[in-house]
């Protein structure tokens, strides 16, 4: 009998955890814990407000594509509306920071999360920033691993490749320390490199962002999510400076 009520007791806990840990309209906008504004957390997304994110090289958030549903911030493409890229960036610049997200993609989905943006009007935003990929893997077979989820976009595969299946969420972690940068997946650390360094100019040697001198030079930027034209969700986005 104490071993079915310890037994249930585990069970109601755990439905509990798994309650708390959906997001809820009635628990919006996300708050932090004293322990985490004292570790110098800030909340870039609340589930509610769009007040820290404007179009690159736009002065506002976009009145089509993007919207906030059930705390999730969601880009949808327009049908029979031409918008153009509608790249999300952080109002503010980030010089070394960690930063922390979960992400959705559609099935055949592509997007990407960037860092050390500098807007340029004439310029896309990928000229500039940096790129950690989010991709629908299992639809694209074919690409080069340096092209999948997790990836220093067409420079630096994962290892491990741990991203989820299409239709799971997907936390990650980016740690930009100086030159030193890390992006961690689903828990694992999974690309690191040193901007600047040799290798990096290596990375850089002979691929299409050779001719663009403003790409990863930044030593400060704006946080961007893309838009590719695919379905892709983000949820429990948050940063601290370091």
């Amino acid at each position: 009998m104490k071993a079915l009520l310890l037994t249930l007791l585990f069970s109601f806990s755990m439905y509990g955890f798994m309650l708390n840990s959906n997001t809820d309209t009635e628990t919006l906008p996300k708050t932090l814990t004293q322990e985490e504004i004292d570790e110098g957390w800030e909340l870039l997304f609340d589930g509610v407000s769009t007040e820290n994110w404007r179009v690159y090289n736009q002065d506002s958030f976009p009145e089509h594509g993007w919207t906030v549903e059930d705390g999730v911030l969601i880009f949808r493409p327009v049908e029979g509306v031409e918008t153009g890229p509608l790249d999300l960036i952080t109002n503010e610049r980030y010089q070394d920071f960690e930063l922390e997200l979960e992400w959705w993609i559609s099935e055949r989905g592509n997007s990407g999360i960037f860092h050390h943006i500098v807007e340029q009007p004439d310029q896309a935003i990928f000229w500039s920033g940096i790129e950690m990929q989010i991709l629908d893997n299992d639809a694209f077979p074919n690409l080069d691993d340096n092209q999948l989820s997790g990836a220093l976009y067409e420079k630096k595969a994962p290892e491990p490749q741990n991203t989820r299946p299409q239709g799971e969420w997907n936390s990650v972690r980016i740690v930009s320390d100086g030159p030193s940068v890390e992006y961690w997946q689903n828990g694992e650390l999974v690309v690191e490199f040193e901007r600047w360094s040799p290798e990096w100019y290596d990375l850089i040697r002979g691929t299409k962002f050779e001719c663009h001198p403003s790409f990863g030079n930044a030593p400060k930027g704006h946080i961007g999510l893309q838009d590719h034209g695919d379905e892709v969700r983000f949820r429990n986005i948050r940063i601290r400076e370091l």
